[in-house]
């Protein structure tokens, strides 16, 4: 992985964050239909998923990634849909890997496809991996992946993933409300001890097909004080500005988890990341409205200086912060869910 950099610029928004982060999509498509993020009574047989031609070709990726780290980008995360589902997705990393100033390279996957490629990706490039896994419970994980695997396969994914070098691994868990509450002291007791780094995360309203609902949200503070009471906890300092999940260290030297808190916490204010949606749109929020079309100018007669110049001025102008702006409405009115707006739905961009 090269850490040189031809231009190692350092781009800042209008609230002084700069940008550090690109997180890829790869594909819309997914093998599962987890609840909060593709229901499946929307995403059905019928659904009219991107046609390819739509879809962002890797010498295009390449392209614009490249350009990204002249103006600061140093860790890059692939994400989908389900980014495994994308052929011949190493070549893509080896290309990614080759970049003069990317640092970090990650994948975020919901597993199930990991063991049949962790050698190929690591051989490619890949430094890391995340795995998305609520719940150990066979019943509990059908529901949430809409009965599309089976447990063991993520676990074979993981485990796949630990022999490849892929270390260490976070696994993220979405914890709902009366769903898979149930499920977090089992996945303490699963990683505990392993290296890996479980990440529980509050239920977030992405996009607008989840039936997000507030009381369903089990807060950050609910979750700690659920796993402190078994397993004492400590708080970590941060790794590095912009990370959004709060670390803490088991006291009896077991490893550590992560608790990402967007919604009681809001940390909008380190937020670093651009978004890139499989079919070229530039998304500067999670919870973003619209995108900003790259695809086009790839396709058209644009320079490199002319793409540079259009992702800095999208960049400068960045005043993003809509997980404060729902908490501040929360305040004034405690039914409020957030701000009505249409936002992307987390398949487009990866979360």
């Amino acid at each position: 992985m090269s850490s040189e950099s031809s231009i190692a610029l350092t781009t800042l928004d209008v609230l002084q964050r700069p940008l550090q982060d690109l997180r890829i999509s790869v594909t819309d498509r997914c093998n599962f239909r987890c609840p909060y993020c593709m229901p499946s009574e929307v995403f059905g047989e019928r659904y009219a998923f991107l046609p390819k031609p739509e879809i962002l070709r890797f010498e295009e990726i390449e392209r614009l990634t490249r350009i990204f780290a002249q103006l600061g980008v140093r860790k890059l995360r692939i994400t989908g849909g389900e980014p495994l589902l994308r052929a011949e997705l190493p070549c893509l990393i080896e290309r990614l890997a080759g970049i003069p100033g990317v640092e970090d390279l990650a994948l975020t996957t919901n597993g199930v496809l990991l063991a049949q490629h962790a050698e190929a990706l690591r051989a490619a490039g890949l430094v890391r991996v995340t795995v998305s896994l609520d719940a150990l419970d066979e019943a509990t994980f059908q529901r949430l992946s809409g009965r599309r695997a089976e447990v063991a396969r993520v676990l074979d994914g993981i485990e796949a993933a630990r022999s490849a070098g892929l270390a260490p691994i976070k696994i993220n868990a979405v914890v709902i409300k009366g769903v898979n509450e149930h499920a977090v002291l089992e996945l303490v007791d699963q990683f505990r001890g392993t290296g890996h780094i479980l990440r529980l995360i509050e239920f977030m309203d992405v996009g607008t097909r989840n039936a997000w609902d507030r009381e369903r949200v089990v807060s950050a503070d609910e979750m700690l004080a659920r796993i402190d009471a078994v397993y004492p906890l400590e708080p970590v300092a941060p790794a590095r500005a912009g990370d959004v999940a709060r670390r803490y260290r088991y006291r009896d030297g077991a490893g550590e988890i992560g608790i990402i808190a967007s919604v009681s916490e809001p940390f909008c204010g380190g937020c670093t990341r651009a978004r890139l949606s499989a079919d070229g749109q530039l998304f500067t929020c999670l919870f973003g409205t619209q995108g900003y079309d790259l695809k086009a100018l790839l396709r058209g007669t644009a320079s490199d200086d002319v793409v540079r110049q259009r992702l800095r001025e999208i960049w400068r102008r960045r005043s993003d912060r809509y997980s404060e702006e729902r908490g501040e409405l929360t305040m004034a009115q405690p039914s409020a869910s957030g701000p009505a707006h249409s936002r992307v739905e987390m398949n487009r961009i990866g979360g």
